[in-house]
């Protein structure tokens, strides 16, 4: 049996930013991770990368998103700020809505599959 399709949400902000699936996972966790560089170790990302996604997203909104504690006796670490918590629990809603609202045409969309049909790597990259 294969895998129930799933959909992503994106948001093109008007400020020329996006905040996406990728964006919401780091943010994600940030949340349960305490860690920036945990967070982008989990998705296979450099700390470096992981730290410019969250730049981008502090710079995105009025107020930032992730906050850091800088290392000592307790150690460093990250967390959301409040205003963070709610960008990531309102995305995740976001999508659960999207998901909801078109569940009907995923599963008509499913039953359309060719099951032995298998993207190979090395074709064109399909045309969305």
């Amino acid at each position: 049996m294969s895998a129930p399709l799933k959909t992503t949400i994106r948001i093109d902000l008007a400020n020329g930013v996006r905040l996406g699936p990728g964006k919401a996972q780091l943010l994600g966790l940030i949340a349960d991770l305490g860690s920036i560089r945990a967070a982008g170790a989990a998705m296979g990302m450099s700390y470096r990368r992981a730290w410019l996604l969250c730049d981008e997203i502090n710079r995105m909104f009025r107020e930032p998103s992730v906050f850091t504690r800088h290392g000592g006796k307790s150690g460093g670490g990250a967390g959301l700020t409040p205003f963070g918590a709610e960008l990531l629990s309102r995305y995740r809603q976001m999508e659960e809505t999207a998901n909801r609202a078109i569940c009907a045409d995923l599963e008509w969309l499913a039953g359309q599959t060719d099951p032995l049909y298998e993207r190979d790597e090395k074709e064109a990259p399909p045309i969305a």
